[in-house]
Formats: structure tokens, C-alpha cells, sequence
């Protein structure tokens, strides 16, 4: 439970520290974000707050979410998000979440969606090793036997195959931050974070304790 931020992937570059060493870094446009509703114990069961980010013009959002956003006076927002928060009572509907809520130095989890592959085979999708490339050989990039001959006699589901491989949703754990820009809503990130740039991110506190 912590409070978190959205924001757009821009790229990865490098900066130096005060020893002359340098630091890959990504470079994420957090925020600023709007508290678009507040959810507490009494009315919902459990306290969080959702939040809103990325304006756009009112004829790409439907008239029911169009009328969520009027309640706490926001302009249309693409992405909305919620955060479950301890308490959510010092928060204010409509207002604004900013990067300086993290500080350089700080650990943090980054969740996004991986770059898209399409359509992949088993070397590309799950490292297999590939077959003898020698002369005659006919299982360069085959996939060998899928499942037993006799009973069962069926593939078993969860059997690692070709398929569609990236676009899914995953989380990059215990990364640090660098450097907070609060005038240009910038944080930069060491090392790599999911997707490519433009994607969505959400960051938050990290929430794991140890290696």
C-alpha cells in the first residue's frame, strides 16, 4: 500500500556522477497527475485514491466517464489508475500529484508493458537450443517432441511453444532514482524499465524488503 505516479517512457541516456562514473538512466515524464476520486473505509471498504493522467480532447473519452472526471473538476484523462493507501483522508479531490513525492536515492517498482514481438518460435521465445545445423539435418528449429505417445497421449497445458511473445505486463523491482526534475516533471530511473518509448508507466514506492 503507497502512494504512486504515472508517466510516459521518453528513453534511456546516461549521466555522470560527482566521480566521473557514468550511469545508465531512464528518463520518465511523471505526472503531474489528478486525484479523480478518493476511496475510504466507510464508503468502500478500504482506502485508495485513484488519479488521472495524460489530457486529452473531451471527444475521446464516453459521456460516463466524461461525468466521472466532472466530479472532481478534472479535464479528460486517458489513463486513470488507483493506489491503496493506509489513509486516504489527506488527500483533496482534484488535486495534483507531482514528482517530488520521490527523492533521489529512493528505491522504487516500475510496472509497464514489454515491447510487443509479435508472433515468435522457441529459440526466440524461451532461449531453446536449436537443433544440428549440419548437412541433412532437418530439425534446425523444430520443436522436438510436445507430449508422451501413449496415455496420457495429450500435450499438457502450460507447455512452452511458439506464440505471441511481449506486450504483456510486467514489473521491474528495486530500482533507484537518480534525479528529480520537479520543473520539467522528469524523474530519471537507473537502468532499463519495460516497454518502449511511450509507454505508460506506473511507479511506485518499492514494497519488497532483502535481496
Amino acid at each position: 500500500m503507497s502512494l504512486g505516479i504515472l508517466g510516459t517512457k521518453l528513453g534511456m541516456t546516461q549521466i555522470f556522477d560527482e566521480e566521473g562514473r557514468a550511469i545508465p538512466v531512464t528518463v520518465v515524464q511523471a505526472g503531474p497527475c489528478t486525484v479523480t476520486q478518493i476511496k475510504t473505509k466507510q464508503t468502500d471498504g478500504y482506502a485508495a485514491i485513484q488519479v488521472g493522467y495524460d489530457e486529452v480532447k473531451p471527444k475521446a473519452l464516453n459521456k460516463p466517464e466524461l461525468g466521472h472526471l466532472a466530479k472532481s473538476s478534472a479535464p479528460p484523462l486517458r489513463h486513470l489508475r488507483e493506489y491503496r493507501l493506509d489513509n486516504s483522508a489527506e488527500f483533496e479531490l482534484g488535486g495534483q500529484l507531482k514528482v517530488d513525492i520521490f527523492s533521489p536515492g529512493q528505491i522504487i517498482d516500475v510496472s509497464g508493458n514489454t515491447i510487443g514481438r509479435g508472433f515468435a518460435g522457441y529459440q526466440k521465445r524461451h532461449n531453446f537450443k536449436r537443433g544440428p545445423m549440419s548437412h541433412g539435418s532437418k530439425n534446425h528449429r523444430l520443436p522436438g517432441s510436445t507430449g508422451p505417445g501413449t496415455t496420457p497421449g495429450r500435450t499438457f497445458p502450460g507447455k512452452r511453444m511458439a506464440g505471441r511473445y511481449g506486450g504483456t505486463r510486467v514489473t521491474i523491482r528495486k530500482l533507484q532514482v537518480v534525479r528529480v526534475d520537479l520543473d520539467r516533471n522528469l524523474i530519471l530511473i537507473k537502468g532499463a524499465v519495460p516497454g518502449k518509448p511511450g509507454t505508460l508507466l506506473s511507479i511506485i514506492p518499492t514494497n519488497k524488503v532483502g535481496r
